[in-house]
């Protein structure tokens, strides 16, 4: 019998209470949330005190680890609300709040010893000297720069074995050192740092060259008719390296995505699971999860800093880390269609919350937590408020499917493009 490896912690982002449970059911281990006015996810953030409580409930049942966001950098006129929030939050026991603001952090300490804390991603945190000064500073776990390599991973844990470390595998990747970004707050008085971003490096810019010291006319510098995606830059995807993450010694690997969809959720954590699991075993990479992430809409992906020094492993079209074509997450080979609410066994139909157009004749995938292999099959029936039609857009609510085979709550529905 083969020994089961060690293997990191899977850590998914929840942006409102169905993608917690969605990220539970499809393979987290962990879930991070947060109130949107000490976290850097303030728009598209459904999380209340009473949500957040809801959340730490689902997670103790489960058996699933929860933790609280308290991210930004706040201004002075944050500070006198802090107290009140904080005691609110660390009365619900998550088992770590993830924060960046030393002040915050030494309010915390002060008030709530016993609540971990998370260095987060926005420390910057890049070395192990700063690791070490994290833990004298009573840390339990460092949330490393986006920035760094794997082996400088592997060194950081080396030389500070007994501090956790935490990793990002997968998700949108900023312009800007690990976040810390003003072109938001420049141009639309929105500040990334106080979770407000408005992606400005996404948009498609033109640039034009003066020299101040001639008086000549601006000259526009251009990469096509329109202009050019200079800052946009691909999202990150290291499924295929999870092993040397693992070799590394990394303690937890993390998603990003607390304003992406419930399908992203689940999709991902689900396509991260497997290959965890496979490694637990001993097992190799299997690539058809490649093909799985594709299924989620993406900018293209890279495997970011994590494979500096490690380039003849990469292939060649994900070694640029720009998309100089789009600005938006696409999806590149299937299409999200909608979340299985509900089976009727007596009149072998699906509800399901439609979220982009089908039409019959379409053939679905229906994705599950638990199997691996997605079963298929093709739109015959479509009932929209009891009656029949051809085809329903997104965004019309609920539609009854007439499904072959019996398909479990919270499946998911994707239909090739």
């Amino acid at each position: 019998m083969s020994q089961i490896r060690k293997i990191p912690e899977l850590l998914l982002p929840a942006g409102n209470l169905d993608k917690l449970e969605i990220a539970y059911m499809f393979g987290a281990d962990a879930a991070y949330c947060g109130v949107p006015r000490f976290s850097l996810r303030a728009r598209e953030n459904d999380f209340t005190m009473e949500a957040l409580e809801k959340g730490v409930t689902l997670a103790r049942e489960l058996g699933k680890k929860i933790y609280f966001t308290v991210n930004n950098i706040p201004r002075n006129s944050k500070l006198p609300s802090y107290p009140k929030y904080l005691d609110q939050m660390a009365a619900l026991k998550p088992d770590a709040f993830i924060m960046a603001d030393p002040g915050l952090i030494l309010m915390t300490k002060e008030a709530h010893p016993e609540i971990d804390i998370h260095i987060s991603v926005q420390a910057n945190t890049m070395n192990y000297s700063a690791v070490r000064f994290w833990k004298q500073f009573g840390a339990t776990r460092v949330i490393l720069s986006r920035e760094v390599s794997i082996s400088e991973i592997a060194e950081i844990k080396n030389q500070v074995p007994d501090m956790e470390i935490e990793v990002f595998v997968h998700g949108s990747i900023c312009i800007a050192h690990s976040g810390r970004c003003f072109m938001s707050n420049y141009f639309k008085k929105r500040d990334a740092n106080q979770g407000s971003c408005n992606n400005a490096c996404r948009d498609l810019y033109k640039i034009f060259v003066t020299n101040p010291k001639q008086n000549e006319e601006p000259m526009e510098l251009i990469t096509d008719d329109e202009g050019t995606f200079l800052m946009n830059s691909k999202d990150l995807r290291a499924i295929e390296f999870l092993q040397e993450l693992c070799d590394a010694g990394v303690d937890s690997v993390k998603v990003e995505g607390r304003t992406k969809n419930d399908y992203y959720v689940g999709m991902v954590a689900r396509s991260y699971r497997h290959t965890l699991d496979r490694i637990s075993r001993g097992e190799s990479f299997d690539r058809k999860w490649l093909e799985e992430l594709d299924k989620v809409s993406s900018r293209k992906y890279f495997s970011g800093f994590l494979t500096r020094g490690m380039e003849d492993r990469v292939p060649e079209e994900e070694r640029e880390f720009q998309n100089n074509e789009f600005g938006t997450s696409l999806f590149m080979s299937q299409k999200y269609a909608g979340l299985v609410k509900e089976y009727k066994s007596d009149t072998k139909r699906i509800v399901i919350e439609v979220k982009n157009k089908i039409q019959k004749g379409d053939v679905m995938e229906v994705i599950t937590a638990a199997d691996p292999n997605p079963l298929t099959f093709t739109v015959e029936q479509i009932f929209y408020k009891q009656n029949l039609v051809e085809v329903i857009s997104g965004g019309m609510g609920t539609v009854e499917l007439e499904v072959p085979f019996a398909i479990p709550t919270r499946s998911f529905l994707s239909k090739k493009l």
